[in-house]
């Protein structure tokens, strides 16, 4: 087993469609294990060949057609794999497996909660805080080294989004969003390891809008592709976090 592993976590929005976009990465970056959310492909049309041809011989897929979907691809050996179903209506949003030296990874991608920022009028956002309390209950349980990594659609902090006080009523960063997450963080020992090497009040950005003609320039936000957690008993051993705006 190799002493330290390079993991990277990519809301990559439709794995077949971006898969020479992956190819590139993986030569470039060459991290050691690959977490993949919304990959929009059911397990049986997942493209493996290009993974395989590059040495990733460790998939582990949960799958969905057009829809959510995660991913986990490895060139060291996983083994133990699982799947939550934490929203409870059986959308591909978790896939988790467990390195030979017993730790764990859990790849999830956490429901977007739709646009208003009420349970009793849009039953997406009711979905996506129960989804944040299944996995506070699950993650009180855990007892072995965590990292918890994904694309978790809450923008936790300040520091996180463009604008705090105009984002306040928008889904990603209403109080009772932030809340829940630093409920999980706090009630279950996860350490933001992106925070935890990046400090506050420094910007952190992983998402902005596709739709806008400058990306650099437009509404951006933390809450995609390094939004992550760790366990306190692997905090010490974390030695660089680094966050590739370009790969999209």
């Amino acid at each position: 087993m190799m002493t330290s592993l390079k993991i990277v976590s990519w809301n990559i929005n439709s794995v077949r469609f971006r898969i020479e976009i992956v190819e590139r990465f993986l030569r470039e970056v060459s991290p050691d294990i690959l977490c993949l959310q919304e990959t929009k492909v059911i397990d049986g049309d997942f493209p493996t060949a290009p993974f395989r041809a590059l040495g990733y011989n460790h998939i582990f897929l949960h799958g969905q057609r057009m829809h959510h979907g995660v991913a986990i691809i490895s060139r060291v050996p996983l083994i133990e794999d699982d799947r939550f179903d934490w929203q409870a209506n059986r959308e591909a949003r978790h896939v988790g497996v467990r390195l030979e030296n017993g730790m764990r990874i859990e790849n999830v991608y956490v429901p977007a909660g739709g646009d208003v920022p009420d349970r009793e009028v849009n039953p997406k956002f009711g979905q996506k805080l129960d989804f944040v309390e299944r996995m506070t209950r699950w993650s009180e349980n855990l007892q072995v080294p965590t990292l918890l990594v994904g694309d978790f659609n809450i923008a936790p902090l300040e520091s996180d989004v463009w604008s705090h006080k105009q984002l306040l009523d928008v889904v990603s960063h209403t109080p009772v969003e932030t809340e829940a997450l630093e409920t999980l963080r706090s009630e279950a020992g996860w350490i933001d390891a992106a925070r935890h090497l990046t400090p506050e009040p420094e910007k952190i950005y992983t998402w902005w809008s596709y739709r806008a003609q400058d990306w650099a320039a437009s509404d951006r936000l933390r809450d995609e592709l390094a939004e992550l957690g760790v366990s306190v008993e692997d905090t010490r051993d974390g030695q660089r976090w680094r966050l590739l705006e370009r790969a999209r």
